[in-house]
């Protein structure tokens, strides 16, 4: 990377432009990217507030469509943000917002998701905190009114969906629930709350307690009434989600096939590993085996936050002085905890100037008290680096060629998630899963990636079972994954209530792996003996995050 500052082209500020207008828009986007001028609000979910975001929208679009491209850098800007803003039209057009009730990803989790990353060191940070949580009540009303329109226009989600967020939102609400603990916990590095922010702190929490509550309420007597027994989206909506998760137009049908073929691989080359651990075990047998092994076991929350941390050190200092250039702002990466029961296992960017790190966040379900190293090891590596951290933090540092947009917020799913799972695989050829038990761990979650697209094309497409016994529902996708991974059952229910509530987005990881093995094997093929996968890596890294279709295009220009 140079260190001379690209001049901002048209195309540049128009882009920057549309970062300022998404903060404006989505306080807890701008959140999200350390733009904290906008912390005290929050969304307008109303239906008045989605129609103001396709306006924009559709406005940045027809200016970036009337812009030149000054050279290669706006080339591929105005090619991934004109895509990703024509989707987003296509989503709204199709009202997904309208039906946008999941147990992941909706706005019911994100209102009380981005208090987590929330500045709490001052006593201002925590008066800011004060203003969000009075804003909630209104965002909610917001929110309900928009589902309530998707009511009245027969969008709607799935039941399913509706029933298991209500008994999240219980958790968030109840006396030892998140609000009630976020604010009695409050405290700043400066010593004790004055008393009005105290009260304050306590009100809007009240409030956004009621307001949640109120949520429930909603869900429970208006929505799961209206909402469907089907879980399927059907082939229309999913290859929307499909494209808006990969930033790829892909095969169907043929991505499904490829989905069989692949899960079969990844169950052969566990057996194959499982004999290895214990001779003649089956993969069940082998697991069973490591998990009777008391030197791979971390028995609390808090062995497992200092196992993340000192794993994560070592690959960032052991890496950084051999395959790849790390600068010093990225290689601070803390291992988080997260103050939420969900199940998931997440990272976060850092802000734009990097006061806040990448974060790597474990949802540990309740309950769960025991983890298994030999099964995690490349979750670190997924999430850090070489993975989420290094490819989304290498796009935030890379601000000479980049603008905000690039370096912020652009990407897709697959371009994310398919590096991740491509580096768990290079962290493999480096050497680092040469124990034949880290080595079944990391196939053990290329399993379930590899079932989650069979699963996910398969339910939401309404395709025949791979085992003949008639078309894909719920009940199979939850024997099937059963069948497929080596985890807690609580688990495994989120995790297949997240694929039927959120299409597309789980064959992401798997797809998105296909796509960059892809695209580094059709490079190495131009280039012969010059490849160098080192330098294929950092020059892909330093586009920063871009849809699929984009990073082909890209990197095939030499």
């Amino acid at each position: 990377m140079t260190d001379e500052q690209r001049t901002p082209t048209r195309i540049d500020t128009i882009a920057d432009a549309w970062v300022d207008t998404l903060a404006e828009l989505s306080p807890s986007l701008a959140t999200y990217i350390g733009r904290f001028e906008h912390n005290g609000r929050l969304d307008d979910l109303s239906p008045e507030g989605t129609e103001r975001a396709a306006t924009a929208a559709a406005t940045t679009l027809r200016d970036l469509e009337a812009a030149e491209a000054a050279d290669e850098v706006d080339e591929v800007t105005k090619m991934d943000l004109s895509s990703e803003l024509s989707l987003q039209l296509a989503l709204h057009e199709a009202g997904a917002h309208l039906r946008d009730v999941n147990v992941i990803a909706s706005p019911a989790q994100d209102l009380r998701a981005v208090f987590d990353l929330m500045p709490t060191d001052t006593v201002e940070d925590w008066a800011v905190i004060a203003e969000r949580l009075g804003a909630v009540p209104a965002a909610i009303t917001g929110y309900i009114e928009t589902l309530r329109s998707g009511i009245a226009q027969g969008v709607v989600p799935a039941r399913r969906q509706v029933t298991e967020v209500v008994t999240q939102i219980a958790r968030y609400t109840g006396d030892a629930g998140f609000f009630a603990t976020f604010a009695g916990g409050a405290a700043s590095s400066e010593g004790e709350l004055p008393a009005s922010l105290t009260r304050d702190l306590a009100e809007g929490s009240g409030a956004a307690r009621v307001a949640y509550d109120q949520l429930a309420a909603f869900l429970s007597d208006e929505l799961a009434p209206a909402s469907g027994d089907v879980d399927a989206v059907g082939r229309e909506l999913y290859a929307l989600h499909s494209r808006r998760f990969l930033g790829a137009t892909i095969d169907l049908d043929e991505t499904y096939e490829w989905g069989v073929e692949e899960l079969a691989r990844m169950v052969a080359e566990q057996e194959s590993i499982a004999d290895e651990i214990k001779a003649g075990a089956s993969v069940e047998e082998a697991v069973a085996f490591l998990e009777q092994d008391e030197s791979r076991k971390l028995r609390s929350t808090d062995a497992l936050q200092r196992w993340m941390q000192e794993t994560s050190d070592r690959a960032v200092d052991e890496l950084g002085r051999t395959h790849f250039d790390i600068p010093e702002p990225i290689r601070r990466l803390e291992c988080m905890i997260a103050p939420t029961n969900e199940g998931g296992i997440y990272y976060t960017g850092p802000t734009d100037d990097f006061s806040r790190p990448g974060r790597m966040w474990w949802s540990v379900p309740e309950g769960v008290d025991s983890f298994d190293t030999w099964r995690e090891l490349t979750t670190v590596y997924h999430e850090g680096v070489p993975g989420h951290h290094l490819q989304i933090a290498q796009a935030v540092y890379n601000r000479t060629e980049l603008n905000s947009w690039r370096r912020l917020l652009a990407g897709s799913s697959g371009h994310a998630e398919g590096w991740a799972l491509y580096a768990e695989r290079l962290m493999e050829q480096l050497g680092y899963l040469d124990d034949p038990a880290d080595r079944l761990g990391m196939l053990d979650g290329q399993r379930m990636r590899a079932a989650r697209v069979v699963l996910d094309i398969g339910v939401h497409l309404g395709k025949q079972r791979p085992d003949g016994g008639g078309v894909w529902d719920a009940d199979y996708a939850l024997e099937f994954m059963r069948r497929n991974v080596n985890m807690s059952d609580e688990f495994i229910r989120f995790e297949v209530n997240r694929y039927l509530g959120w299409p597309g987005q789980a064959p992401s990881y798997k797809v998105g792996q296909r796509i960059w093995e892809q695209i580094r094997d059709d490079a190495q093929q131009r280039e012969g003996a010059d490849f160098d996968v080192k330098r294929f890596h950092m020059r892909a890294l330093r586009l920063g995050g871009v849809g699929l279709d984009t990073l082909r295009a890209a990197l095939a220009k030499g």
